[in-house]
């Protein structure tokens, strides 16, 4: 293959942008934001030099890589021209993003920096992640076939029934227990948070502890630890791996967002086991116990184990039981740490059958399409689904906000409104609906009236952060009516992932050829992100976060999750512009203003409380009229402008 020649600066500029503009902005970042984010900082001179040498290094050989065998440059504007499988890639497929997420790591242990650690470094992680997952898959996939077939070494196994490789196994360790124990460390690390609750019901307080059951429970390590290596069949490899992994994001989000504790009970050791427990319990607290990982993981043990035969299943699961019973007896976890990892296990161990149950209930509310005439008037369903998340949201940020501030809360959403109208009218309104609303005009058109309430005296920084509390909600349930209407619809896919739609005024029938194909159930995946997202808002805000972090922290949120989002959407109308969707610019820029509003110095939070004042729920009932009547009520007859939602 004949590699073009590169004339001008740009790969020049480019270069510099990444290797020296981001970089420094992130120790700006960092350095602005360290007096606001109040979380315990890692330091350590050696280890910190340690983590960024081997960042370096990993990205140091990805470049080396790309430019000697891809025959091009290590950048996305400038890609390389062949799909490289040798050097380092041959190992791994992300060392670059790796190396440079270790980079962060290092830097911010070696300088003690909270910030760099807690803020910085996981939003550079988020971030990579929706760069792969938005742009370069889809780049790669384009490039080669290859990258469905000559798979790095360091992955997870293919879904047959082939024996596992050698590699195989490791990477079970290197890429499911390798993050889940980075991910266990960093909650303790975090500490007890200030509003704990312990699980203990009252009669386990005075329960003893067993110290000769130290063995039983610590037996979990090998019993886990062995299971790569006991699997023949690569399927149930990577069935014991998704779910590994699921369980590691999933359990990881409820430790930070669901304060929940369960302390050792007291004991005074006084034989080698009762000394073994003590150690074992120096080594963690309090902090992720709720739900247990040590049952989760016992669970998925005793499952993979069982693959092996009715023996070997008997057997794993007897063990499996003795470890549970361990984990009371040892004074370790409560019963309610047990009980909730057991529902926990059920679900990501059955993950595929969830996920399936999942896309039913999506494919029966795409294709639920109802509409009544009352004269012109067309009345659809779907407005409702509007109405829920505009008055809900509008309830939420005005409870958040205050009584002072009600009515610029009712104001913001008018404007949040009104901008949905006019973004989509300009970027869509060609596509033959009169009367479409983009999200990305609500949150422009929301901060917009933010500012104006400003300028009239409200505080800005409370109406953004109430307003950015609400959002997830109004995105989240809004979501359900763009299910109906076929807005926001995915590309099409396989069977056992994507949805069908058949209902014939949905615009994937209207406006497609997708009728009856699979397609990526996108408003799906976007409801799963405004979950996280919320969650996480709402335990920033009860932790009296600086308002600036709050909404800041929703900006970066919902941009990632929306750049990542957009790759698997179908939607012919969308504008592509360099390469990105305009979509994935407007999901950039939120990250960008969210990062800025990172670093504003600002009060807490206030207490987080829902009114129950009959004047809030009055007004934010009447926005979900209006918002349900503006996209949920139309007359189709009618050629004038914004007369019609559908055709």
């Amino acid at each position: 293959m004949v590699v073009k020649e590169r004339r001008g600066v740009g790969p020049w500029l480019y270069g510099v942008l990444w290797c020296v503009g981001l970089p420094v902005g992130l120790v700006a970042w960092a350095s602005a934001t360290g007096d606001v984010v109040p979380l315990p900082a890692v330091e350590s001179v050696t280890a910190g030099a340690m983590i960024l040498v081997l960042g370096v290094s990993l990205m140091f050989a990805g470049w080396y890589a790309l430019t000697v065998y891809g025959r091009g440059l290590p950048m996305n504007a400038y890609p390389p021209t062949q799909y490289v499988t040798r050097g380092v890639y041959r190992f791994y497929g992300h060392p670059i993003y790796v190396g440079f997420l270790l980079a962060c790591v290092g830097v911010s242990v070696g300088c003690g920096s909270a910030s760099g650690l807690w803020l910085v470094s996981p939003v550079v992680a988020l971030s990579a992640t929706a760069l792969v997952l938005g742009h370069e898959r889809d780049a790669l996939s384009r490039l080669s076939r290859d990258v469905e077939t000559r798979r790095p070494l360091v992955s997870l196994p293919r879904d047959d029934d082939g024996r596992p490789s050698g590699w195989e196994r490791l990477s079970i360790f290197l890429l499911v227990i390798l993050p889940w124990t980075v991910a266990f460390e960093a909650v303790y690390r975090l500490g007890i948070p200030p509003d704990a609750v312990e699980a203990y019901f009252p009669f386990e307080r005075t329960w003893p502890v067993l110290q000769w059951t130290e063995p039983v429970y610590a037996s979990v390590y090998l019993f886990v630890g062995l299971v790569p290596f006991v699997m023949r069949k690569r399927s149930h490899l990577r069935r014991f791996a998704i779910a590994g992994l699921l369980a590691t994001a999933v359990v990881t989000l409820v430790y930070l967002t669901v304060p929940v504790v369960a302390p050792p009970r007291d004991f005074t050791p006084h034989s080698l086991a009762g000394r073994m427990l003590t150690w074992e319990r120096a080594m963690s607290h309090t902090v992720g116990a709720f739900p247990s990982f040590h049952v989760i993981w016992t669970l998925f043990a005793a499952s993979a184990w069982g693959r092996r035969g009715p023996r070997f299943g008997i057997a794993a699961w007897a063990v499996a039981v003795l470890i549970m019973v361990s984990c009371v007896t040892t004074g370790m976890h409560a019963i309610a740490d047990i009980v909730s990892a057991a529902v926990f296990y059920f679900v990501f161990w059955n993950y595929r059958a969830v996920w399936k149950r999942l896309r039913d209930w999506t494919e029966i509310l795409a294709n639920s399409w109802k509409e009544w005439r009352v004269g012109p008037v067309r009345i659809i369903s779907h407005g409702a689904y509007a109405a829920i998340g505009g008055g809900g949201g509008l309830w939420i940020a005005a409870s958040l906000a205050g009584p002072t501030q009600v009515v610029a809360s009712a104001a913001v959403a008018v404007c949040a409104l009104v901008g949905a109208g006019l973004w989509a009218q300009k970027l869509e309104g060609a596509s033959g609906l009169s009367r479409p609303f983009g999200f990305y005009g609500s949150v422009f058109g929301g901060i917009t009236g933010c500012l104006v309430a400003g300028v009239m005296g409200f505080d800005v920084l409370l109406l953004l952060a109430a307003l950015a509390v609400s959002a997830p909600w109004v995105q989240g349930i809004g979501r359900l009516r763009c299910l109906v209407q076929g807005c926001c619809h995915g590309r099409p896919t396989r069977d056992g992932v994507g949805i069908r739609y058949w209902a014939p005024r949905s615009r994937v029938c209207t406006m497609t050829a997708f009728r009856g194909v699979p397609v990526h159930p996108t408003p799906l995946y976007s409801i799963l992100a405004n979950v996280v997202t919320m969650a996480i808002l709402v335990r920033l805000w009860s932790l009296d976060a600086p308002l600036s972090v709050v909404a800041g922290a929703f900006l970066i949120l919902n941009g990632v999750a929306r750049f990542a989002e957009e790759a698997y959407r179908g939607e012919p109308q969308t504008i592509v512009v360099g390469g990105l969707r305009i979509y994935q610019w407007a999901a950039a820029v939120s990250v960008m203003i969210g990062v800025v509003l990172t670093m504003v110095s600002a009060a807490p939070a206030p207490p987080f409380r829902l009114t129950g004042d009959v004047t809030v729920i009055a007004i934010s009932l009447l926005f979900g009229a209006m918002a349900g009547i503006a996209m949920g009520v139309d007359f189709p007859n009618s050629n004038r402008r914004f007369a019609r939602l559908a055709t």
